[in-house]
């Protein structure tokens, strides 16, 4: 997702990069070839209620095609709460996603117009979950804009397919670590979501999104996103992106 996360901005201003150019930056940018990361995910509610919950997340790249598992760990009600996802390069395929709910001791398969529902509570879909094959949308270099003191890329995204939840989605790329700082989602009725990082830093080398906030306008809901703590290229076994490991609600 990122060509040089070393080289200054500058490089890249020289020339005038196309949109699609751009998300490929943010797609390629490096992240390892695996990861491990504890997260916590915040829900805060239109009176200002919040609920916490911690989760593990595990992802490993296999060519261009990426699995990943993350699983719950507190609080007790949402306790071995496993998401599986299979998210390929080829756009033509669609990704494979499971969500196991050890309350029912049960794997639910994620497929059509199920991917649009919300994750968890959350503010993030099925789909935003996952990643995105970058001919998915068109993309159009709309500017440029400083957020936070960060120089940014202004992009339009619309969705190729017309029956996609979203009709356009316009970001806000650093052009210094290619991360996403910000996000604004529409539907047909409007806008939607509000996506913002509230800190990111570079680890071993790597860019990472230390905080983020989903903030949905239309359900006047927010969900904040906060890693503690990631390691890459730890050699995660394949055995953990399987639907029989969700099942048995043993990962790590």
């Amino acid at each position: 997702m990122l060509l040089s996360f070393l080289l200054p901005s500058f490089v890249y201003s020289q020339e005038t990069l196309s949109g699609k150019e751009i998300m490929t930056l943010v797609d390629e940018r490096p992240d390892g070839d695996d990861r491990h990361s504890v997260m916590k995910m915040t829900l805060v509610n239109k009176r200002g209620r919040e609920r916490v919950r911690e989760l593990e997340s595990f992802s490993k790249d296999y060519g261009k095609d990426r699995k990943s598992v993350m699983v719950f760990k507190a609080p007790a009600d949402v306790k071995g709460t496993a998401f599986l996802s299979w998210d390929y390069d080829d756009p033509q395929k669609d990704d494979d996603k499971w969500l196991y709910m050890p309350a029912l001791r049960k794997v639910r398969r994620i497929s059509g117009t199920s991917r649009n529902e919300y994750f968890m509570g959350s503010d993030f879909t099925y789909d935003d979950m996952g990643d995105r094959n970058v001919d998915e949308d068109t993309h159009t270099l709309l500017g440029e804009e400083v957020i936070d003191g960060h120089t940014c890329w202004k992009i339009e995204s619309i969705p190729v397919d017309a029956e996609d939840m979203y009709t356009r989605k316009i970001y806000w790329v650093d052009q210094q670590s290619h991360l996403v700082l910000k996000g604004d989602y529409y539907d047909k009725d409007g806008l939607l979501k509000h996506y913002r990082v509230l800190a990111f830093a570079q680890q071993d080398g790597i860019w990472v999104a230390l905080r983020s906030e989903m903030d949905n306008v239309s359900r006047n809901h927010k969900t904040f996103m906060e890693t503690s703590s990631i390691r890459f290229d730890t050699g995660l076994k394949d055995r953990l992106f399987k639907v029989s490991t969700i099942q048995r609600g043993r990962i790590p």
